[in-house]
């Protein structure tokens, strides 16, 4: 794991990670929870870390069944799923506390929005540099590298950090 960056804690049989334990990924990801012959196995949750997470039972590495909680508590419901759909766009803040006054914007459900360096896009885990091509998480810290298809579906989708005018413009 020290080639990784990954750590563990917990349990290991036959030098192999079994039982109740603890892994955290370089990126800060964490599962606890049961494992088997080194790969989740069991009952487990994954903690993102922006807050959310990924409770599951897992079957040799593979997410059997579970719930996935939003870092605000907003759970998804696969079969019921109620919000920002096509007909009702509102953020989960909205839903709970309401819509606010004509002439006032919510852009996210984060309330205020957070500050997006100049010249760089909020993809909702970090903040993207299109210049480097590298998303970093809100903390400044490394995430990843954004490939072509994710490039173009940030620039095409998410808040960015600068004003532009956009539309017709007079010439002056």
């Amino acid at each position: 794991m020290e080639y990784t960056g990954s750590s563990y804690t917990g349990d290991v049989k036959n030098g192999r990670l079994e039982g109740s334990g603890k892994y955290t990924f370089p990126t800060e990801t964490r599962y606890e929870g049961e494992m088997k012959d080194g790969m989740f196995h069991g009952k487990g949750t994954l903690s993102l870390p922006n807050g959310s997470k990924y409770t599951a039972t897992w079957e040799n590495g593979i997410a059997i069944e579970g719930k996935y909680t939003f870092a605000d508590g907003l759970q998804y419901e696969e079969d019921e799923w109620l919000y920002c759909d096509g007909y009702d766009r509102r953020f989960f803040t909205e839903v709970c506390q309401g819509l606010k006054p004509a002439g006032r914007s919510q852009l996210t459900d984060r309330v205020p929005p957070r500050d997006i360096p100049e010249g760089c896009y909020d993809t909702g885990d970090g903040f993207y540099n299109p210049s480097t091509r590298i998303i970093v998480d809100y903390n400044h810290k490394f995430l990843r590298n954004a490939d072509d298809d994710e490039h173009d579906w940030i620039v095409k989708t998410c808040r960015k950090g600068w004003d532009e005018i956009v539309g017709p413009q007079q010439e002056i």
